[in-house]
């Protein structure tokens, strides 16, 4: 088993102390003047920066300089001499000589802190642009890697750093939200008004994000396999190349830097198309989405049935148990028992036998035979009352027309999409004249196409709500006009290249060649 990295015992020491809010202050103001390049710091220049980090009160020279001290001691800074300087007097030798600058672990310390103010202020979402960014920046990359060029290698360098940064966005994103989705299941006790828009809110964001998702899925599978092709230590060799890291005598930067660059790619193919054929991580996402908008959708329905009913059984219990609490004497306490149980007199006294002819007049009611009392006398408070049977509905016919309209349906739908079927790429004005209801096909394709963003290569793609059909549009580059003529007029628009397959008939559509 590898070994757990461990933290430094002293890395964030100074965020737990009686002065943690000093020296946390401190820090911020050797990071800030990082930012602007300044690496040393005197204690002077500490003190006028503690200023723009939002420290405004007053600070003894003494009690500044014991916390540098204790930062030092912690290894978070580091103390040098300033031998380059010039001194006019012994006090301002002892002041300005002492130059204070950040150590790796105070860098590490700070970025520590930063990440964690930056994760409790922000929250988690599922964002479908993020997938769309990483087909685009995998194609991107295939496209770079065809052309042998050595000047390509710094933009080789650029892709998969902004690819890598997008898979950790995915990462940390999804984490969070799921974080608090479960935390938003489990929530109970807020306002019932709130709390109903939330969720609902939650469950349309959810809906929105399961949309298309497993088709974005297989983008990205199929970019991936399509830089694999190449070779993926041949993408981190050209990387590598294209980084430019500093040759330093003694320090290897390269290998460690490739098996970081190793590692993120097992991660990203571990999310969308793992080596050993398990489930992408992307998958078990599309899950428990669907899980959670079930669960969602229960607990609204609760919360609806629960505000329709004017009263619980909990309430009136509670209830109950308050008359109980505040009757006057114990006689009143049995009267509310018989009256909330029902323990009054008997209503079946009043029934007789059958034949009543039968039963002598003087014999003893616990001695004659038992009458029968009908069930719904107890639970509605009368007898039941047989009436005829209702008539049975004949639902032949209606089953028959029903079917017969599902069928003419599904072949009208059939013969608008053989109509639209194209053998591969062609102008929108070579489909001819359409009838009206193809037409409205046509158009709702075309919708959905111009809805989706494009490609590295300017292509759209969609398919239909039932994943049966898919399009793929690219806009004219000559700015072509096209005129589709119905029945009922005729359609003015661009003329896109369009490529109209059926799903169930082949593989997936792949670019279309210009």
């Amino acid at each position: 088993m590898a070994e757990l990295p461990r933290v430094p015992p002293e890395m964030f020491r100074f965020t737990t102390t009686e002065r943690a809010d000093l020296h946390t202050a401190v820090l911020y103001a050797f990071g800030e003047a990082n930012e602007r390049l300044e690496t040393a710091l005197t204690l002077d220049e500490v003190r006028e920066r503690l200023r723009s980090v939002g420290w405004y009160a007053p600070i003894a020279e003494q009690d500044l300089a014991g916390t540098l001290k204790q930062l030092v001691g912690w290894r978070l800074l580091d103390v040098i001499f300033n031998h380059a300087g010039s001194f006019a007097t012994a006090e301002e030798y002892e002041r300005k000589n002492l130059q204070y600058s950040l150590t790796k672990r105070g860098e590490a310390a700070f970025a520590g802190v930063q990440h964690a103010m930056a994760m409790l202020a922000s929250a988690g979402a599922l964002q479908t642009a993020v997938l769309d960014a990483i087909a685009d920046r995998l194609g991107e990359l295939e496209e770079l890697l065809g052309d042998p060029d050595p000047s390509r290698n710094r933009r080789i360098f650029t892709s998969l750093q902004e690819l890598e940064a997008h898979l950790d966005g995915l990462r940390t994103n999804t984490k969070q939200f799921n974080g608090e989705l479960q935390r938003l299941l489990r929530v109970e006790g807020t306002d019932l008004t709130t709390f109903h828009e939330v969720k609902a809110a939650t469950v349309a964001y959810l809906q929105e994000f399961v949309t298309n998702l497993e088709q974005r899925a297989d983008v990205i599978a199929a970019a991936l396999s399509g830089v694999a092709r190449h070779g993926v230590s041949v993408v981190h060799a050209r990387a590598l190349d294209g980084a430019d890291l500093p040759a330093m005598p003694g320090v290897d930067h390269a290998t460690p830097w490739l098996a970081v660059r190793a590692a993120r790619w097992e991660g990203l193919r571990l999310w969308f198309a793992p080596e050993d054929g398990g489930v992408p991580r992307v998958r078990q996402l599309h899950h428990v989405a669907r899980r959670a908008i079930v669960s969602l959708l229960q607990v609204l329905d609760r919360i609806t049935d629960s505000r329709r009913r004017s009263s619980s059984a909990a309430a009136d219990f509670r209830t109950l148990a308050r008359w109980f609490a505040t009757a006057a004497g114990e006689e009143d306490a049995h009267r509310l028992w018989d009256a909330a149980f029902g323990l009054g007199p008997a209503r079946h006294a009043h029934l007789g036998h059958a034949d009543a002819e039968l039963i002598p007049a003087g014999v003893p009611w616990a001695e004659a035979e038992p009458v029968e009392v009908s069930a719904l006398l107890r639970s509605r408070g009368r007898t039941e009352r047989m009436g005829r049977t209702g008539r049975v509905r004949d639902v032949v016919a209606l089953r028959a027309e029903r079917r017969a309209r599902a069928e003419k349906e599904r072949a009208e739908l059939e013969a608008a999409w053989s109509a639209l079927a194209t053998t591969g790429a062609m102008r929108l004005s070579q489909l001819g004249e359409l009838d009206h209801d193809t037409f409205g096909r046509l158009l709702d394709l075309l919708g959905r196409a111009l809805a989706e963003r494009p490609d590295s290569t300017g292509f759209r793609r969609a398919v239909t709500s039932d994943g049966r059909v898919e399009i793929v549009l690219r806009a004219p580059e000559d700015g072509a006009v096209a005129v589709v003529r119905t029945s009922e007029g005729w359609f003015r628009g661009p003329d896109y290249l369009i490529d109209i397959r059926s799903l169930r008939l082949g593989a997936r559509a792949g670019a279309v060649g210009a």
